[in-house]
């Protein structure tokens, strides 16, 4: 464990102490793109800080090389030299869209080829534990299509979830801390070392999103753009892909007992089949619905919108703060419950804890909707918003109408003094432009919108 947390802190140290400078290379190199309309930031922000991550991933690949125990892993295993070969490749095809912009297909077909070149160095699903069936191997083309599959929908479900500031790194680093708990336990209660490259990925993947989340908070200085987007959701397939094809269930020797036991015994085995999916269940489920929503609109399924989950957070009214930290409770909430379903799944407590803290979830999530209002003989004591509006209305317009008394007697005035034929310069009424762009660039008659409206998602602003 303690060689494990050592690659964890280096990798982020690394990816920290690289975030600056590479931010200031990101506003050089001119990768600055203009505000489209279905970004939520109001300023030019510079991208590219997926190359602080894919540093701080080497150095910490570097040192784990060269510990007395993680070193074991690269003498048994090729699946860390695999991992870094999809990586480069996926992290270059990024760097290049933060640059220039590429198209999506052309970005789809470089995932797929990282995906074959991790499959072709040993990076694979050989066979799979089937619930009532058993372990089922697969035939090589069968394990090559899924992995790939597998890689492409995880690389495309954490880069569509990247929309707010430190949204993609904190959602990623919560799955990333559960799936290394998880194959932790595999490789050290059960003493199965193919669970070891999986748990090195995890550290490594936790340590190259703790290093940026501090550059990458609200308000973001830096973006990690698809060459960060994409190489995070690469290493989070790689690790579930590890501990799914590569672990033999008939090792962990779980088939003893009744029936019974068994089941319960075998759900560390079943779990694989869904810890890559309960990693990544929110950004898989805007994946999915994003698809379907711009196909039923005959739009490309590439064609980027404001429809995502985060976009539909902020137009109920949460913050940008909120919605995140509601991004990661929901995270937190699947990924650590199908952890501690795993560890015991005959205990009734975990079922009810996650259903309250689902309950709890649903109260935050529609907290907007519902404002509540004081009772009339404590108005006096509560902010405005919290007031009814009959009660805040009623002092405007008797302000409304005091202030037009005087305005009359000012009128009357002018009147008789232009009837006694005094010559003055006419008054010409200011513009309601002018007037509302004096306003700290907010407009006169009210408060500006946070979130543009998706609707007008068409224009640059």
């Amino acid at each position: 464990m303690r060689e494990y947390l050592l690659t964890l802190c280096i990798t982020a140290a690394v990816t920290y102490l690289l975030t600056g400078p590479v931010r200031k290379f990101a506003i050089v190199a001119g990768a600055m793109p203009e505000i489209r309309a279905r970004d939520v930031h109001r300023e030019p922000t510079p991208r590219l800080g997926g190359i602080a991550m894919f540093f701080g991933m080497c150095a910490g690949l570097l040192v784990a090389d060269h510990l007395t125990n993680l070193n074991e892993v690269f003498e048994k295993s090729n699946e860390p030299r695999a991992l870094l070969s999809g990586a480069a490749l996926i992290w270059l095809i990024g760097v290049l869209d933060d640059k220039f912009e590429i198209d999506a297909l052309i970005k789809l077909g470089g995932q797929m080829i990282a995906a074959g070149v991790m499959v072709m160095q040993g990076l694979t699903i050989l066979w799979l534990p089937v619930p009532g069936v058993g372990t089922v191997a697969l035939t090589q083309w069968q394990g090559t299509l899924l992995t790939v599959a597998l890689v492409v929908i995880t690389i495309n479900a954490v880069n569509f979830v990247d929309g707010l500031d430190g949204l993609a790194a904190g959602m990623v680093c919560i799955a990333a801390a559960a799936f290394f708990m998880y194959a932790y336990r595999i490789w050290y209660s059960y003493g199965i070392e193919a669970a070891a490259p999986a748990t090195l990925f995890a550290a490594v993947l936790m340590g190259m999103c703790l290093g940026f989340l501090p550059h990458n908070m609200h308000p973001a200085r830096i973006f990690m753009g698809d060459s960060g987007s994409m190489l995070i959701g690469l290493v989070l397939a790689a690790g579930a892909i590890s501990v799914t094809g590569q672990v033999d269930p008939d090792v962990m020797k779980l088939f003893s007992g009744s029936e019974r036991n068994a089941v319960h015994q075998m759900v560390p085995v079943y779990i694989p089949l869904l810890m890559p999916l309960t990693i990544i269940a929110i950004p898989a489920s805007d994946f999915v619905f994003a698809v379907v929503r711009r196909t039923w609109r005959g739009q490309s399924p590439f064609a980027a919108d404001r429809g995502h989950l985060h976009h539909r957070l902020l137009q109920i009214g949460h913050s940008h703060s909120r919605a995140v930290l509601i991004m990661y409770f929901w995270a937190a909430l699947i990924g650590f419950g199908a952890l501690g379903y795993s560890v015991n799944s005959a205990s009734m407590w975990i079922v009810l804890g996650i259903v309250l803290l689902s309950f709890f979830g649903l109260v935050l999530l529609l907290l907007p909707r519902f404002t509540p209002r004081a009772p009339r003989w404590a108005e006096q004591f509560v902010p405005p918003r919290y007031r009814r509006r009959a009660a805040v209305q009623a002092p405007a317009a008797e302000a409304r109408t005091e202030a037009s008394a005087p305005a009359a007697e000012a009128a009357g005035a002018g009147e008789a003094h232009a009837s006694s034929g005094a010559q003055e310069a006419p008054v010409r009424p200011a513009p309601v432009g002018a007037t509302a762009a004096r306003v700290n660039g907010a407009t006169a008659v009210g408060p500006r919108s946070r979130v543009l409206d998706g609707r007008n998602a068409g224009t640059s602003r």
